[in-house]
């Protein structure tokens, strides 16, 4: 347990003695970050506005009781502010001992004590029907980066991508495919309004007829969804793994047809969650707050999404996951509630469901907004934008926003190598803890920082200290709210904050050097900071730029 764990435990425990608790409500005991409020503390809590409404007492008496009562080996004093905020404040030996266990820990500092559940987080899952477009890319940021945290707080992770290779849109992949290879072999055929129009199906039909001749036209349509599937999934593997993102698992729609999907809709017939009407098997979804009841099995005996969705559901039940998280555009937003009322339905009290849905991207470049349409075959593709700003640029941009506001993502900023792009920003900072650290091999009395440097820490490095140790509730919250975008917010907050420490203090002085021993110590902290968070992005770590 941490210093500042220890001493958050201890709090908490002296509040429900002291006040008679067998639990406590809802309580901060934050750390102090913000470099303009440093007066207010290093720990802030609203611990007596809390309890005062419990206890029914004033929010100050109450406050006065916890400043004048508590008392703890890394406190200097508490404060009352306002209305009855508590401001606590640190002492300089606390401070020591939190950089001495960040230093000596390392990444285990940050990881919790028993995570719970075997998760699996599902995210793209596109359509095996064309390039990975704009929009992609957002919900392959906010599944990858989650899942860093997560495997690096030691939870159990399975990713995966669910193929849509099996239903109608992969007849109209064939479908319109095949109608492309005649066109380029001289036929005088339109594509129906219900194919796909994206010229990247005119290269592939290419493709296709080079390899096969021009005979290969008289193919069924079946060749051509198993020629299209194969090709273009390995267009989107290649694409994400450009984009620095890989699964556990690429988990195929077919293999559930039809054996799974039958046995998913026996487990809801015996639950009494399904009725015939019109020839059709249905779902009774109206009964978990879906707008109407779904189709299950159509009059032809073909089986729609839904029934596929529950057969899904099942299937990670059996592989073991306790807790599933869908990542899913906003298209989707009326899943969420019909995926639970299908968990709810097959009986699967074990597991928890939860989704993410994100919203819309738009392409910015120079000054206008470019537009997408997939009717009209414009489409933005998620490879283009990769190959256009490189991945660390890409990831970052796609990173660096609220899953549930609207991205638009600036090209021209992107491509910028200054300040005012955030990567090069924070790519800048990380290069510029190698060099003041590298600096050190012509001073040797400055070699070997250890521990007990920090016996020498000023106040100077409080702030940055408290920074540093503030990415384990970061983490803990992320894993618990799913806001990745806070993770960008955290590392460019952290660069301000070193830049503006690094003007202000020299870290190399050879005339004191207990003083510039446990100034490097910082640094290296500092380093292995960003090191981490760039690391849990999947940015690249630079060491000269």
């Amino acid at each position: 347990m941490t210093t500042i764990q220890a001493l958050r435990a201890r709090f908490y425990g002296f509040l429900q003695t002291n006040f008679s608790l067998s639990e406590l409500p809802n309580i901060e005991f934050a750390l102090n970050t913000d470099p303009d409020k440093q007066q207010f503390g290093d720990i802030t809590s609203n611990a007596a506005m809390v309890l005062a409404k419990k206890l029914k007492k004033n929010p100050r008496e109450v406050a006065t009781i916890i400043s004048s009562h508590f008392s703890d080996p890394s406190l200097q004093k508490i404060e009352i502010a306002g209305p009855g905020f508590l401001n606590i404040f640190l002492t300089q030996e606390a401070f020591k001992t939190i950089a001495q266990e960040l230093f000596i820990e390392k990444d285990n500092y940050f990881q919790i004590d028993e995570p719970h559940g075997i998760w699996n987080i599902e995210f793209v899952s596109a359509n095996p029907t064309g390039p990975l477009h704009l929009g992609h890319g957002r919900g392959g940021i906010i599944g990858d980066v989650l899942s860093n945290v997560m495997n690096f707080l030691g939870y159990k992770i399975g990713t995966e991508h669910y193929i849509n290779d099996a239903g109608v849109q992969m007849n109209k992949l064939g479908m319109s495919l095949h109608i492309r290879c005649k066109q380029l072999c001289g036929e005088a055929i339109d594509l129906p309004e219900e194919s796909y129009k994206g010229e990247y199906l005119v290269a592939l039909a290419q493709q296709c007829i080079d390899e096969n001749g021009k005979q290969v036209i008289e193919q069924p349509d079946s060749f051509f969804i198993e020629y299209g599937y194969k090709h273009l999934l390995a267009l989107l593997q290649k694409t994400l793994g450009s984009y620095g993102i890989t699964f556990d698992t690429w988990f195929s729609e077919k293999t559930l047809h039809p054996h799974a999907i039958q046995e998913a809709l026996a487990t809801l017939a015996k639950n009494n969650k399904t009725y015939e009407k019109d020839g059709a098997l249905w779902f009774r979804s109206t009964e978990y707050g879906d707008d109407k009841d779904r189709v299950l099995k159509k009059a032809d005996g073909t089986f729609t999404y839904v029934s596929a969705d529950a057969a899904y559901l099942l299937n990670k039940s059996n592989r073991g996951f306790t807790r599933l998280i869908f990542v899913l555009g906003q298209d989707h937003d009326s899943y969420p509630r019909r995926l639970e009322g299908i968990r709810q339905a097959l009986g699967l009290t074990d597991i928890q469901l939860e989704c993410i849905i994100y919203q819309l991207v738009s392409l910015k470049e120079d000054g206008q907004q470019l537009r997408m349409s997939k009717r009209a075959g414009r489409i933005i593709g998620l490879g283009d934008i990769i190959e256009e700003v490189g991945p660390d640029v890409a990831r970052f941009f796609y990173l660096n926003r609220k899953a549930d506001a609207h991205l638009e993502f600036d090209v021209a900023l992107a491509l910028k190598q200054t300040d005012e792009n955030p990567v090069y920003y924070l790519q800048y900072a990380y290069v510029r803890t190698n060099a003041i650290l590298e600096r050190t091999k012509d001073h040797t009395e400055l070699l070997d920082i250890n521990p007990e440097d920090a016996e020498h820490l000023g106040q100077a490095e409080q702030l940055l200290l408290k920074k540093i140790a503030f990415l384990k509730d970061l983490l803990v919250d992320i894993s618990e709210n799913y806001q990745v975008h806070l993770l960008t917010y955290y590392l460019l907050e952290l660069a301000h904050l070193f830049h503006n420490y690094y003007h202000h203090n020299r870290v190399i002085e050879p005339e004191s050097v207990g003083q510039s021993r446990a100034r490097l110590l910082l640094i290296i902290l500092v380093k292995d900071t960003f090191e981490r968070c760039l690391k849990l992005m999947g940015i690249t770590r630079p060491e000269k730029m």
